[in-house]
């Protein structure tokens, strides 16, 4: 039996104006309802401080849904380091 392949799919990491939060949307490029998962990592004014948020959740065919919101815990939020997002078959 193959093992299920994972799609990369769309995400967008987006800071708030504050720096306090972030959200974390994607979109599922599958024709049917997929478990989808994304990281986001984010970058701090202080060395080697860099918040990630990874979540996971079903998401209707075709659909950009809000996955998550990362709230800053403490130091601002400045700049995204790094996102990655696929999606499978349940």
């Amino acid at each position: 039996m193959p093992a299920l392949q994972a799609e990369p799919a769309p995400v967008t990491c987006t800071i708030m104006p504050d720096g306090e939060s972030a959200s974390v949307m994607l979109t599922n490029p599958l024709g049917f309802t997929a478990s989808c998962q994304v990281n986001c990592k984010f970058s701090t004014a202080v060395y080697d401080d860099n918040p990630q948020i990874i979540c996971a959740k079903p998401v209707p065919a075709g659909k950009e849904v809000e996955m998550c919101i990362l709230r800053a815990a403490g130091n601002k939020l400045l700049k995204l380091v790094e996102a990655t997002a696929d999606c499978r078959k349940p």
